[in-house]
């Protein structure tokens, strides 16, 4: 693939020379710059501000951030081809401890690895992936926790430490000496979404400053004490400051004294030391994941008011869980009469406004927020051309060979599957033609495989909308796509794909920050100067140890109780991190 962009430099650009100038310098503090909006829009890369759409001639031309040159020096300290944490005793309730390192798999199912290519490959780029962070306020009155009752698994006993394990994610990027293979400068860091849980404020303001920087108690409603299902008594729930003999002590599961005032006393994030970028997944984008259009008013004041539900039968579980999974209640008004027909069950708990459902307006804004820039880019991918047309898709470029398109594949229309919708479908597919002469990586929440919900949105209701399948059809069409990178299943799964045209591209499906084993993946792009090209995948855990310590309940302490009781969560699925092949791999594909 020639080094030439396709933003393509003119006549015109002689005119801008000055401004170039200034560019260069925004850049190299910003981390790079946004390609498109999504809406036609060329963006000035100094201020990110909508500007009247531009022929392809006068558009910016957009760079990389100019990394320091760095010496190749592989590694694998701090990644998994280390360690891995692994369970140190074989029943009951299991301790963790420092497990062996996962091997690097070679694939070569879309191309043959010519021998000596250690020798003449190139680095083009590497970023790290974070997905489905889930930060979450466990006091929030809409949540769920009560289907438990029929399914172990719809509530797990870590989940109020959803922050201290997502700063310690933070801490280990920061601490990596650049891309494990060849030992370049890691470009960016992008969450593949549900970086929220329950579409709430407080949880959106908490995802910023882990991202950004800055203090925050993981915190709402009674400013001192915990008001949830974990101090409730139900023996439904771990109740870990009390003596109760609940489901979850029956298996093993400890007494500690002052977890809960620990789990909700401030914490600090450094901030990630690299730009990083954003993707909206369905649970920043609907209520609860699931429900759509923010168009029920009762469940907007049930979210910010005094009441909570924590328990029901298991019939009436199983009626609601049916529902949503489903997809019978994409609006969520059978949920607003579930939730009035338990209204004599509720507890009471302090009501706070922070606990508001955010739109896609204030997702996008908090993004633009100056407070939350860190080392940017300004709004991390959107723009203000975002705002003003509604959209959350984008394009931006990664480095001098390499773009990045970042997709909104949630459904508006409801319902915790996707899909996109056909002007973001021509963008894509305008996007890729315009940049031909650029490698490219698509990101999004979604699976090919999860992007079946093909429910109107009601902001464009006669708009159609389009299926995974078709997403990859039309990737499939463009000889300079390398990889699609996304998330929402919570479990690590590579996927090739290739067509009849003989184009091929890799699926990289990572798992979750939530659900065990926790972690994040690098992504190395490199040309083989063979003919082929290798996508080098490497996972990591958070900076905690391994090792737990019931007595330490300090930000540390609580990250690394964070991954052991999520290990030991009844109903967890084991099989999250994948077989071998979908883990720590070299990736082989022929060049387009």
């Amino acid at each position: 693939m020639s080094r030439i962009r396709s933003v393509a430099t003119s006549a015109a650009q002689k005119g801008r020379e000055a401004l170039e100038i200034n560019r260069r310098s925004v850049l190299a503090a910003a981390g790079a710059v946004s390609l498109s909006a999504g809406v036609g829009y060329a963006l000035r890369p100094t201020d990110s501000q909508a500007a009247p759409a531009a022929t392809e001639e006068q558009q910016p031309v957009a760079e990389s951030r100019k990394a320091p040159a760095a010496p190749l020096a592989p590694y694998t300290k701090g990644t998994t081809l280390a360690s891995v944490a692994a369970p140190r005793n074989s029943s009951g309730y299991r301790r963790l401890g420092d497990g062996a390192g996962w091997k690097r798999v070679l694939r070569s199912d879309l191309a043959a690895a010519k021998s000596g290519r250690e020798n003449r490959r190139t680095a083009l780029a590497a970023f790290v992936q974070f997905t489905d962070l889930h930060l979450m306020d466990v006091q929030h009155p809409l949540r769920l926790e009560y289907v438990r009752v029929h399914d172990r698994h719809a509530w797990r006993p870590h989940e109020a430490l959803t922050v201290p394990g997502a700063i310690s994610l933070v801490e280990r990027v920061n601490a990596l000496r650049g891309a494990p293979v060849t030992g370049s400068p890691l470009h960016f860091v992008m969450t593949t979404g549900d970086n929220t849980d329950n579409n709430a404020h407080s949880e959106l303001e908490w995802f910023m400053k882990v991202m950004s920087g800055g203090r925050m108690s993981p915190n709402t409603g009674d400013p001192k004490h915990y008001q949830g299902v974990q101090n409730s008594g139900l023996k439904l729930f771990w109740q870990p400051d009390s003596t109760v003999r609940d489901a979850d002590k029956a298996l093993g599961f400890p007494h500690l004294a002052g977890f809960l005032a620990a789990a909700i006393r401030e914490v600090r994030s450094p901030g990630l030391n690299l730009p990083w970028y954003s993707t909206v997944g369905n649970h920043d984008a609907l209520p609860l994941g699931c429900f759509g259009a923010h168009a029920d008013p009762y469940l907007a004041a049930a979210a910010i008011g005094g009441k909570k539900l924590m328990s029901v039968t298991d019939a009436d579980a199983k009626k609601l869980q049916d529902s949503i999974r489903k997809a019978q209640d994409p609006k969520g008004s059978g949920y607003r009469d579930f939730l009035k027909a338990h209204a004599r069950s509720m507890r009471s708990v302090t009501p706070d406004e922070k606990r508001a459902p955010y739109t896609p307006a204030d997702y996008l804004k908090a993004h633009l927020d100056p407070a939350y820039q860190g080392l940017g880019p300004v709004g991390h991918g959107y723009s203000s051309a975002n705002v003003d047309a509604g959209t959350q898709y984008y394009a931006f470029r990664i480095s001098d060979d390499v773009i990045g398109i970042s997709l909104d594949t949630t459904d508006a229309g409801g319902h915790y599957d996707g899909s996109i919708g056909t002007a973001q479908l021509n963008w894509l597919d305008k996007t890729l033609t315009e940049n031909k002469d650029s490698y490219a990586v698509v990101f999004s929440h979604h699976t090919s495989q999860t992007m079946t919900n093909t429910r109107p949105d009601p902001a464009h209701p006669g708009e159609r909308r389009h299926t995974g399948a078709e997403v990859v059809t039309l990737l499939n069409r463009h000889a300079n796509v390398l990889a699609w990178v996304n998330g929402h299943i919570h479990r690590n799964l590579i996927t090739p794909h290739t067509a009849s045209n003989g184009r091929s591209f890799w699926e990289i499906t990572t798992a979750s920050h939530v659900d065990y084993p926790h972690l994040a993946r690098i992504v190395e792009l490199v040309d083989n100067k063979d003919g082929t090209i290798s996508l080098f995948t490497t996972l990591i855990e958070s900076a905690a140890p391994h090792r737990t310590d019931f007595s330490d309940l300090s930000q540390t302490g609580l990250a690394a109780l964070y991954r052991e009781l999520a290990f030991n969560a009844p109903g967890a699925s084991k099989a999250l991190a994948g077989d071998p092949v979908d883990r720590n791999t070299e990736l082989v594909l022929k060049k387009g």
